[in-house]
């Protein structure tokens, strides 16, 4: 059994860098013993089947030395993949890419975008681990993803070629080795950059998923050794996802940040909040990070339900792209001063087109969800909930969250990214 927490000594191993209050945060979070995980059926018997043997290589080693031959063919290979642009990703290219690069793992923050279940094992109503959810996932286990299916972190895992799922740090079943050294999710649903939006949801803040980064760190260093666990870390992408909570709940709803900062100024503190996460995260080894941008929060059909309107909420979206836009912006000055590749995905755009054009994409509808009405349902008022005939049809599956099919295609957009800016 593999447990998920460290001591105060062992985190002091690897947090030199890292300040002492960020340090008494680190104390043991979770006591309560965890089981190894079992297998997961058909997950199982399917992980592998289209994987060349250089996939397997880089899977079981999480490093390739690649000789010059083989590194001039895979940058005419990228370079077809920029070429391609929106058009159908060559995941194979993609896979051998990776390797290329040495991409060890992937190591998820943020919100539900990308919680796999960590909401699970806290105390907080903001959790997805009943039906509906997990409909088309396998075995129709409702893990605790706000969807129907896979996230896109479980899209881009595979893509890299690594599991199929990016299991949550906090999963009750534990992490085998396999999970540990490819990648694993810190993300937890309703936070956001702000710390103050996790207190009201009680859940963990991105300040407390950096915690148990440090808590993977001693862990993947107990495994592998601490020379193997910095070349993993450092090889590793970070990704980040989040920013929609801090402005529904946090702004909007609760009105606690509007009372002290007008939305251009919050969009400021937000910002700066997300560079000290990356800052932090650097201190801690990580050197490759693909950051998702706000989605067009005014076009969730929520959003719209709550305004009492049927089109985007164009006032909304603005606040979105205005933090997308100062977000591209810092993340180029980080990638400057702290000499780090960044990759930032455009999730508002990605949205935007599939909800505007939804025939183009496959979809039929756009305005609403799959679960219930389609206009208010998410999170616990979707239990007991009937769903539509056929969620690929839909872009959102609940009020709030995309169906397994859109997340597809924001994965897509993120990998785009990563082979233009990491790769």
């Amino acid at each position: 059994m593999l447990s998920i927490e460290a001591s105060q000594d062992q985190l002091m191993s690897i947090c030199f860098t890292v300040s002492p209050t960020m340090l008494n945060k680190a104390r043991v979070l979770l006591p309560v013993p965890i089981p190894k995980r079992p297998p997961m059926g058909g997950l199982s018997k399917t992980l592998s089947r289209n994987r060349d043997s250089q996939t397997n290589a880089h899977k079981s080693t999480g490093v390739s030395e690649c000789p010059n031959k083989m590194e001039k063919m895979l940058l005419v290979g990228l370079m077809a993949l920029l070429v391609m642009g929106a058009q159908a990703l060559d995941y194979q290219e993609i896979r051998r890419l990776a390797i290329a690069h040495n991409i060890t793992s992937i190591l998820v923050f943020g919100d539900s975008s990308v919680d796999p279940g960590n909401n699970n094992r806290l105390s907080t109503t903001f959790k997805g681990n009943f039906p509906p959810y997990g409909k088309d996932f396998y075995n129709g286990s409702s893990t605790g993803r706000f969807t129907n299916g896979r996230l896109p972190t479980d899209f881009i895992a595979e893509d890299l070629g690594f599991e199929r799922i990016v299991p949550g740090f906090l999963d009750k079943r534990g992490l085998n080795k396999e999970e540990l050294l490819h990648g694993v999710s810190f993300a937890s649903a309703a936070t956001g950059y702000d710390d103050l939006t996790a207190n009201f949801t009680n859940v963990l803040s991105i300040s407390k998923q950096i915690v148990y980064l440090m808590h993977y760190k001693i862990q993947l260093r107990e495994l592998v050794g601490p020379k193997r666990e910095e070349e993993i870390v450092r090889n590793a992408i970070f990704i980040m996802s989040a920013g929609t909570n801090d402005f529904i709940q946090n702004y909007y709803l609760y009105q606690t940040r509007s009372k002290q900062f007008t939305i251009d100024k919050y969009v400021d503190y937000l910002i700066t909040c997300l560079a000290a996460d990356i800052k932090k995260m650097h201190r801690l080894g990580g050197s490759r990070f693909a950051v998702v941008g706000m989605p067009p929060i005014g076009c969730m059909p929520l959003v719209k339900n709550l305004k009492g309107v049927t089109a985007c909420v164009d006032s909304l979206n603005q606040v979105a792209a205005t933090f997308n836009s100062k977000l591209q912006a810092q993340l180029s000055a980080l990638k400057t001063t702290l000499d780090i590749k960044v990759a930032y995905g455009d999730i508002y755009n990605a949205l935007i087109s599939a909800i505007k054009t939804p025939t183009k994409y496959g979809f039929r509808v756009s305005s609403k969800g799959c679960v219930g009405t389609g206009q208010f349902e998410f999170g616990d008022s979707c239990k007991g909930q009937s769903v539509c005939a056929d969620p690929n049809q839909y872009v959102f599956w609940d009020a709030v969250h995309p169906t397994q099919k859109m997340y597809r295609l924001i994965a897509d957009e993120v990998l785009t990214s990563v082979a233009n800016e990491i790769f």
